[in-house]
């Protein structure tokens, strides 16, 4: 097969086009979850939530949060390991979820959980009974009849409920079924989950691999295992290398060739087109990281810096935070890592006003 060859330029814009921020915006929240295939939560509002803020990158004002809470009411999206999905994705996960711990041999931390599970059968059974009867329910009217407490350094220590829930999750046996406020609702998995065919687990391997392409555009086939969603592809797409760049890549071969509109675009720190700071390395030279566990004064740009984007390029960071008592977004500073030209300015200023008013606020400028 042939090995594209690809200058950094071409590989930033077919990142930013598979990532729904050139020019051409998506038409509503569904197209954008359906094509991206996930939006990841957390629950870091400095601005505003990651899944509204990346939604509103894509969409512009057009978006609104309540578009969200009906699409999860109406089950049109589903949350599975805090990320944000369709509904029909699920079927892509289910074999895998049959087979948990997982295939094959086991490490000894899969040993661990499973053995921990069979431990605590009758407590798994009290908890499907009641759901049955009773759910959605939140975790705390749950019964806690475990025989073998659960044991950790961190915050999960002796969270017994919680954890064989979040086990039962991935076995396929419970969903999250909504929330009330920021507390989830548990129920069992099929009332939840679309009644789909299940799809093989291999087969299942390599769809996913193919999607997360088409969202990313470009994309290596191995890196470091990551929390929460892979950042690799294996073998989906076609090989490619980067002008300056080490090692061979895989490329979406429907995102060659295309023309490039760029715009401006303010992201959420998780933001997939950020997320792998390697590869923002690599393809943007862009320097970033996410300083709000940081002491202020070891902060570069700020606690919950927002990345700019411009056309093809990672131009900068935008220290802000929304103040909703005071009414105003508070924008600190504007950090240029290339000086801005007077278009730059007024786009990237248009962008924050945009911000602002999508969050009923008004700008101040601190500095």
């Amino acid at each position: 097969m042939t090995v594209h060859e690809l200058s950094r330029t071409e590989a930033r814009r077919i990142a930013v086009r598979a990532q729904l921020l050139d020019s051409s915006r998506p038409a509503a929240l569904l197209d954008v979850v359906r094509h991206l295939t996930l939006l990841q939560l957390d629950p870091t509002a400095a601005v505003a939530p990651n899944v509204d803020l990346v939604a509103w990158s894509r969409l512009g004002s057009s978006y609104r949060p309540a578009d969200l809470t009906t699409a999860l009411e109406k089950r049109e999206l589903i949350e599975f390991k805090a990320l944000i999905r369709p509904a029909e994705d699920m079927a892509l996960y289910r074999g895998q979820m049959a087979e948990w711990p997982g295939a094959g041999t086991l490490t000894g931390w899969q040993e661990h959980r499973r053995d921990w599970v069979r431990a605590n059968e009758a407590c798994r059974l009290d908890i499907l009974a009641r759901l049955g009867a009773s759910g959605p329910l939140p975790s705390r009217e749950l019964p806690d009849t475990c025989a073998v407490p659960w044991t950790s350094t961190g915050w999960t220590n002796d969270r017994n409920v919680t954890q064989l829930l979040e086990f039962m999750a991935l076995r396929g046996e419970v969903a999250i079924a909504g929330r009330s406020g920021l507390e989830r609702l548990w129920d069992l998995a099929e009332r939840v989950y679309p009644d789909d065919p299940v799809v093989p687990v291999d087969e299942a391997l390599r769809i996913r691999n193919e999607r997360r392409l088409r969202s990313l555009g470009i994309a290596r086939a191995r890196t470091q295992e990551v929390p929460v969603e892979p950042a690799d592809v294996g073998d989906a797409g076609e090989p490619a290398v980067v002008e300056g760049v080490k090692g061979t890549w895989r490329v979406d071969p429907s995102q060659l060739g295309l023309p490039f509109d760029g715009r401006a675009a303010l992201l959420s720190p998780f933001d997939r087109l950020v997320h792998d700071r390697r590869r923002t390395v690599e393809l943007f030279e862009f320097d970033y990281q996410l300083e709000m566990y940081k002491p202020a004064a070891k902060r570069r740009w700020g606690y919950f810096a927002l990345p700019i984007l411009y056309g093809d390029r990672l131009v900068g960071k935008l220290d802000a935070k929304a103040d909703r008592k005071g009414g105003v977004l508070r924008v600190e500073a504007i950090h240029e890592d290339v000086p801005f030209t007077a278009a730059m300015t007024e786009e990237v200023g248009r962008e924050i006003e945009d911000l602002a008013r999508w969050l009923g606020l008004e700008v101040l400028r601190t500095r």
